[in-house]
């Protein structure tokens, strides 16, 4: 089972330790740093170990498994899931009997939401973390669960911001990636800091914005059109904008993308001929996700784009929490000194993420307040990604 690997492969502590500079951090996704100053009380945890060598996160297999390989795996089970009959019949939720789906889009819909849930291990069950950020994670999330609650406007606006904030999410969490393995390598933080931003926006928006699914994006804003005042309406006619003009907007993002890859790799080149090394785990990193990108967004191949892209970036992600927090919970919940304690541990977060996760599919969507507690873990997931993972108290 993929818990019980992660269990037996990671350790919390053996990632590495180095600070970098406070002005290397990831605006909306996993790498950031903080300017906060003291020692923190001490949190549950297993003993140290030394450092892993190789410039990875982990360990080399733990990287190539969840960190590197995932967006070919996605690629790969994407196509087979489109060719496979069964994964595309029709399943009703006994909660729901008048929205059937298939079991594929129940199966990527429960990981997407358990992914989503998993920041709050992080978020809520580190104390270190919790007693930096008490406004924003005791007090905005039951304000905006009650806005929900009250206006019909806020439903509609908060489905349209977490479709596009979910999109420049993205591509920070792979940019966060690609800097820890420059930041593992020795990099200065601030070497293509910027342009590894940017480049990685540009590898997984553009192919939206230019591609096969920018309509299937942009047409959230159609239930605009349900509410009666005249800013809806405006926003309403957005979908209609985009179609009307989206050979222009591909040919403006082709001209302006080819320019920036040229500035790119003027810089690379650059920084090459001043001493730097592009660690091997950042290029194939970029390369597959970028590829993948473009193959899935911008020519939605076998239709099963929003599959394969969402399997890697969540299968990132939950990796990503339990190396960090795995050895915390495994202490936190008494399991540490036990035989297979942390193979137990790991099985109870999966099955906790994954209950949520398959819940929120099989739950009927006229159930407004469960469905604004979703929304609020949604949004919550990409606020809270920005400013919990710091590089610079070596926390990842």
């Amino acid at each position: 089972m993929t818990s019980t690997w992660l269990a037996e492969h990671v350790d919390e502590h053996a990632l590495d330790e180095h600070a970098v500079d406070a002005h290397a951090h990831a605006v909306g996704g996993h790498v950031v740093d903080e300017h906060a100053v003291g020692k923190e009380r001490a949190e549950p945890s297993v003993p140290k170990r030394p450092m892993r060598t190789g410039g990875y996160i982990v360990s080399r297999g733990y990287d190539w498994a969840f960190f590197l390989l995932p967006p070919l795996v996605g690629l790969v089970l994407g196509i087979a899931v489109s060719q496979w009959p069964l994964a595309q019949s029709m399943v009703w939720s006994p909660l729901a009997p008048g929205d059937p789906t298939t079991p594929a889009a129940l199966f990527i819909g429960a990981l997407i939401h358990a992914h989503l849930v998993a920041v709050f291990f992080r978020s809520h069950g580190n104390a270190a973390i919790r007693r930096r950020h008490r406004i924003a994670f005791f007090v905005v999330p039951p304000v905006l669960f009650v806005a929900l609650l009250l206006s019909t406007w806020l439903v509609v606006l908060s489905l349209a911001v977490a479709t596009f904030w979910d999109v420049w999410h993205s591509g920070a969490q792979t940019f966060g990636f690609a800097r820890i393995y420059e930041r593992n390598a020795g990099t200065e933080p601030t070497t293509l800091r910027r342009l590894d931003f940017w480049l990685n926006q540009l590898l997984y928006a553009g192919p939206i914005l230019a591609g096969a699914s920018l309509m299937d994006h942009v047409a959230v804003f159609e239930d605009f059109g349900d509410l009666d005042d005249p800013l809806a309406l405006i926003f309403a006619r957005t979908p209609g904008a985009f179609e009307a003009n989206a050979g222009v907007l591909t040919t403006t993002l082709l001209v302006l993308g080819s320019l920036f890859l040229i500035v790119y790799v003027v810089a690379s080149l650059r920084a090459r001929r001043a001493g730097h090394r592009v660690p091997m785990q950042k290029v194939v990193l970029l390369v597959v996700t970028g590829a993948c990108s473009i193959y899935t967004w911008g020519f939605n191949s076998w239709g099963e784009a929003f599959f394969i892209m969402n399997f890697f970036h969540a299968v990132q992600y939950l990796a990503l929490v339990w190396a960090v927090e795995g050895g915390r919970w495994t202490t936190r919940l008494r399991l540490d000194a036990r035989p297979g304690g942390r193979r137990w541990a790991a099985a109870a977060f999966f099955v906790a993420i994954g209950a949520y996760g398959l819940s929120v599919e099989l739950m009927d969507p006229s159930w407004h307040a469960f469905w604004a507690v979703t929304m609020v873990v949604s949004l919550m997931h990409f606020w809270y990604d920005a400013f919990i993972w710091s590089v610079r108290r070596a926390e990842v």
